[in-house]
């Protein structure tokens, strides 16, 4: 059977399945997570339904995918030598405008989460837990160099510090995240709570 449903999801090719994401990502900004549907991909794309369904099971799964398929860098991939550096390092993956656009995409998917149990284990299994484990990896990384004590207890909140930084900056300053912005509160936050 797994067999199968693998067969099945490789007929698409890598540069069609990044172009139905881009789409999938367009329409969410367009529209939002609870108007947009499968048929509007579908029309978008020049897809099947049936296609869609197939492969990605459905709109939850599909919408995490694009996003995790859209992160610019794979925090695995970065290893500076030195936590901070590490950290600096994430925040320079993205630029300025795509920063803004991608935190008002996670404000409008927080939300819908809320109401959308498929879309909260969604985002869990394709975003946040492979977010978390690269980031723990991290974080173990400055343990096992000596920078991070083992037992600090800020390890266990690195995903909320930068999630909440991400996301909240809008609200609470009136302005979008920025690479200056994330390099600041990296150096007044992160780093030293991780160095306490």
């Amino acid at each position: 059977m797994a067999e199968t449903a693998t067969t099945r999801r490789s007929r698409i090719t890598p540069e069609r399945e990044a172009e139905l994401y881009e789409a999938v990502l367009d329409l969410l900004r367009e529209v939002g997570y609870d108007s947009l549907t499968m048929d509007a991909v579908a029309t978008r794309t020049r897809s099947s339904k049936a296609t869609l369904y197939r492969q990605w099971g459905g709109k939850a799964e599909l919408v995490a995918r694009a996003i995790r398929h859209h992160k610019p860098v794979d925090p695995s991939a970065i290893d500076t030598g030195s936590l901070r550096g590490d950290f600096q390092a994430l925040s320079h993956r993205q630029n300025d405008c795509q920063m803004e656009q991608d935190s008002a995409l996670m404000r409008v998917l927080g939300t819908a989460a809320h109401t959308n149990p498929e879309l909260l284990t969604a985002l869990r299994e394709w975003l946040i837990e492979p977010e978390a484990a690269e980031m723990r990896r991290m974080v173990q990384r400055a343990v096992d160099r000596g920078e991070v004590r083992a037992d600090n207890p800020a390890i266990d909140y690195v995903m909320h510090m930068i999630i909440g930084a991400f996301v909240t900056r809008t609200l609470i300053d009136d302005e979008p995240p920025t690479q200056a912005f994330f390099a600041s509160y990296i150096d007044a936050v992160v780093i030293p709570a991780l160095s306490a």
